[in-house]
């Protein structure tokens, strides 16, 4: 008998665009939640729209995150067990968005979400990302109910973090790629579905690069619809597999070789560009990449990430021991050969 099932969780409401912010008071209102809410954000957010979003809602309190990690989520835990807050709102980034995100999943209440940067798929995905020391945590967690992105507000987010929210979207090309080697080499359940959405939204932000400038709505809308899709591919596949693959593993260890020195959409981006020829060789589409960053001025070398062509290279020798995900690195690769993709694609 056929006995195959999934459970695709995504948001019920999800509103972008010129002044949506303003509506955010709707959107929650629909969702039919109860209590107060603990509104979880850090300070260059709180400060530009916080009481635009406190305003909205019914008796909200409000903690503001130090650096990301574990011992952040558990201040929001308890900070909204001591309120019995009935949801939590996501307001910022990267960080109080994900630390929002994990503290709901162990709460086991609701989530909204609110970026005030596009710099992330993170915004969408059932998927948070914590620091501990020299790693970096990819955990499965509830994604949000709704998604209030005002297109307005992240247009005058730095330019830097949209750059990086676009590199992060680009690199699923060689993410999907890995997905469907691991298919077909080590059995991995793939889902056509999945793979084909967060593709296609790579492929639509690398057509779409010369339209991106820095303080354009525009570009604001465009970036921000990828970044929804390519949320919602996670959520269908259920695991981080359409948006992360080798290029992701090249920047979790660059994060432990040289931290602090590059944003994380930036590394995978270079990331993907020598992943890519790995894949496709001199003629597949790592120069259709390269390109496209070049075009929205993010990095595309060591030097541009403010590395060392020794610390890019044990990056990408060794990246296959963060975690059990097989890619295109396979069991690893020599420095031999990534000097030579690096050279090749003129990453160094």
């Amino acid at each position: 008998m056929f006995e195959k099932s999934t459970w695709i969780r995504l948001p019920r409401n999800v509103l972008v665009g010129h002044g949506v912010l303003d509506k955010l008071g709707d959107a929650v209102e629909e969702l039919y939640l109860s209590g107060s809410p603990l509104v979880v954000t850090s300070p260059s957010p709180n400060e530009l729209v916080g009481g635009r979003v406190r305003a909205q809602l019914p008796n909200p309190e409000t903690v503001v995150v130090g650096e990301a990690g574990f011992e952040q989520v558990q201040k929001v835990i308890d900070t909204a067990e001591q309120m019995e807050a009935g949801y939590l709102v996501g307001l910022g980034g990267g960080k109080p968005i994900d630390t929002a995100k994990m503290a709901s999943d162990e709460l086991g209440v609701g989530f909204v979400s609110v970026p005030t940067a596009a710099s992330h798929d993170g915004i969408v995905s059932g998927r948070g990302s914590i620091p501990e020391g020299d790693m970096r945590h990819s955990v499965a967690a509830e994604p949000p109910l709704a998604v209030v992105a005002d297109t307005g507000v992240l247009a005058d987010a730095p330019w830097a973090l949209t750059t990086a929210g676009c590199a992060d979207i680009i690199s699923n090309y060689t993410a999907v790629a890995d997905w469907q080697l691991a298919n077909r080499l080590k059995g991995v359940e793939y889902s056509e579905y999945a793979g084909s959405l967060a593709r296609m939204t790579a492929e639509m932000l690398v057509d779409s690069a010369d339209l991106i400038r820095p303080g354009l709505e525009e570009s604001s809308w465009i970036v921000v619809k990828a970044l929804v899709s390519s949320g919602v591919a996670m959520s269908i596949a259920g695991s981080s597999r359409p948006a992360s693959g080798a290029e992701h593993l090249f920047s979790h260890q660059l994060d432990r070789i040289a931290p602090g020195k590059a944003l994380h959409g930036h590394q995978v981006g270079v990331g993907s560009i020598m992943t890519a020829y790995l894949h496709d060789g001199p003629k597949g589409m790592w120069l259709d990449i390269r390109n496209a960053l070049e075009s929205l001025d993010a990095p595309t070398t060591a030097a541009d990430l403010g590395i060392s062509e020794d610390e890019l290279l044990e990056a990408l020798t060794t990246a296959h021991r963060i975690r059990d995900r097989y890619t295109i690195l396979g069991d690893g690769i020599t420095e031999k050969a990534a000097r030579d993709v690096a050279e090749k694609t003129g990453v160094i």
